[in-house]
């Protein structure tokens, strides 16, 4: 029997990358996993991956709080609550200071931010008690990269949540905390990069280990937090970057 046998998780993004390797992950443990994004085809492929019996999709829109309305009604049909949340949608896009305009900062606190802060608010009626709920924050909200000053905002506030959460949620026996992954190789970073001033290449070169990491490195840490395994973890920030902010 796996750790996560006959429980319920959700994760949102949870087409590519980080986001798809967590939910393989927890419905390797057993989990029936949740999960959402923005387009239906890769969501299609993404339940295929996770395994069709494990997985449900939701397409949606987590700065949409209808959408999330809807992701939370398919959970609640299913009638066992929900054991397991990992906010992991966010949208990430270059700008200077000079650069950025009130599109770019709506765009991007508008999913990292409010989008993170009502998929936890709407989900507090079907967590479990005991449930555990996981944030995902970057270590971009602890460095200067040029030109991500929005997104390394939007992280850090994402991080804030997590220790306010983790207070008000803990007498539940609902544990809060947060991941900040370093560069890892996914399709969101390709996008990103790929007109960028800074590219992957450059963010390697800032890595102890000499690589980026690879999302199966993050899910791993997902797991952990997700588990009994970190009973006595709250309102932690688990780094998975390679040592990039450690050493």
């Amino acid at each position: 029997m796996g750790q996560f046998e006959g429980k319920t998780a959700v994760v949102t993004g949870g087409s590519t990358g980080i986001g798809l390797a967590a939910a393989v992950r927890l419905a390797a443990g057993g989990a029936h996993v949740f999960i959402t994004g923005r387009r239906k085809a890769a969501l299609d492929e993404a339940v295929e991956a996770v395994g069709a019996a494990r997985a449900t999709a939701v397409v949606g829109d987590i700065s949409d709080l209808a959408d999330l309305d809807r992701l939370y009604d398919a959970v609640r049909a299913r009638g066992r609550g929900l054991d397991v949340l990992f906010a992991n949608a966010g949208s990430a896009s270059f700008a200077t200071l000079e650069q950025t305009t009130e599109q770019h900062v709506d765009q991007i606190f508008g999913v990292n931010v409010r989008g993170t802060l009502f998929t936890v608010q709407k989900a507090l009626p079907l967590l479990n008690d005991g449930a555990s709920v996981i944030l995902n924050s970057s270590v971009r909200a602890d460095d200067g990269v040029a030109a991500f000053g929005a997104y390394a905002a939007s992280k850090a506030a994402v991080r804030s949540f997590a220790r306010t959460w983790a207070n008000e949620l803990k007498d539940r026996g609902i544990r809060v905390n947060a991941i900040s992954p370093g560069s890892i190789d996914t399709p969101g970073v390709d996008a990103i990069t790929r007109d960028a001033p800074v590219g992957k290449e450059q963010f390697a070169a800032g890595v102890p280990l000499g690589r980026i990491g690879h999302p199966e490195e993050v899910a791993h840490a997902v797991a952990f937090l997700a588990s009994g395994q970190s009973s006595f973890v709250l309102g932690a920030n688990l780094y998975i970057d390679g040592g990039e902010k450690q050493i």
